[in-house]
């Protein structure tokens, strides 16, 4: 199965932002930014842990010959 060009743009995008985020969060000067850029890098984390989920139960459904979209 191949892997869907929006979601590897997506991923390519969230990995730039998670990265901006430690950024943020190693040069923050206050709490708030240190906790924004935080926040930022688990998201982008948490997002591409979904794409990655949903890649493999779009495998495991074509695998097991189940004809849906998830």
């Amino acid at each position: 199965m191949e892997v869907e060009t929006g979601d590897l743009v997506a991923g390519a995008i969230m990995l730039v932002a998670g990265l901006l985020g430690l950024i943020l969060a190693s040069g923050a000067t206050d709490n708030e930014m240190y906790v924004f850029g935080l926040s930022l890098a688990a998201f982008a984390a948490v997002f591409v842990v979904g794409l990655i989920r949903r890649h493999y139960d779009k495998a495991e459904a074509h695998a097991r010959g189940e004809n849906r979209h998830v």
